[in-house]
Parts: structure tokens; sequence; C-alpha cells
């Protein structure tokens, strides 16, 4: 004779069942809980920190403001003048008189380079 079939649950027994094979949490889908590290706080404290250093060397001085401002106000490229000027003026205390030209009153300004080889040009306008 042929197998009888298992015998039926009454549904508290089925409900009992179902919660006993509930499917366990997969590990890859487990949430984590993201702690900062001491690394990422002071990363976080360094960008912090050379923000606001930037802000304030972007900010320039009275002097140099002034001279680019003189130095830069027939510039073709005005924005690009202040900015290098600015950057030159604050490594070199000086800035030439004019417009153009007069580089020789103040060296240091005269002999900043950008890049090497073929590609070396002045920086300071």
């Amino acid at each position: 004779p042929p197998a009888p079939y298992p015998q039926a649950h009454t549904n508290q027994q089925a409900a009992a069942l179902c919660q006993s094979q509930e499917p366990q949490a997969h590990p890859e889908h487990t949430t984590m809980k993201l702690r900062p590290t001491a690394s990422t706080v002071a990363l976080l404290l360094f960008l912090l920190l050379a923000s606001s250093s930037l802000r304030a060397a972007m900010a320039g001085s009275a002097f140099c403001d002034g001279k680019c401002g003189v130095r830069c106000s027939k510039a073709g490229r005005h924005d690009d003048c202040l900015k290098y000027c600015g950057i030159c003026c604050a490594e070199c205390n000086c800035v030439p008189s004019g417009t153009a030209g007069n580089k020789d009153e103040c060296p240091c300004y005269r002999d900043k380079t950008t890049g090497h080889g073929a590609r070396k040009r002045p920086k300071c306008p």
C-alpha cells in the first residue's frame, strides 16, 4: 500500500512551525553602524584647517591688494592677473610699479616661473 500522507497540522501548529523557521539575517544584509575612527576625525580636522587657511591666503594683504590692483588694472584677464600677482606678492613682498614691465624692481617677482623645460614661463604678471 502507498505511504500515507503526512498528518495535517492545525492552524496553531502551522503558525508555530513557521515562526520557528524564520530566516536568519544573512551577513551581507546586516547593517553596520559606522563609528568615526581617529584617522577619519584627523582628516576632517585637517581639511577644515586647510580650507580656512586657504581663505585667509586668498584674501591677501592690503599692501598686495593695492599694488596688484594697479599692476592688473589694464590686464585683459583681470581676475587671473590679480590671482597670480597676489600669489607672487605674498611670496616676494613686492610688486613692480606700473601695469607692465619694470620687473627688475623686484627680482623675486621677476624670477618666479611655472613648469620646467619647454613649459617654463613667467608666473608673475
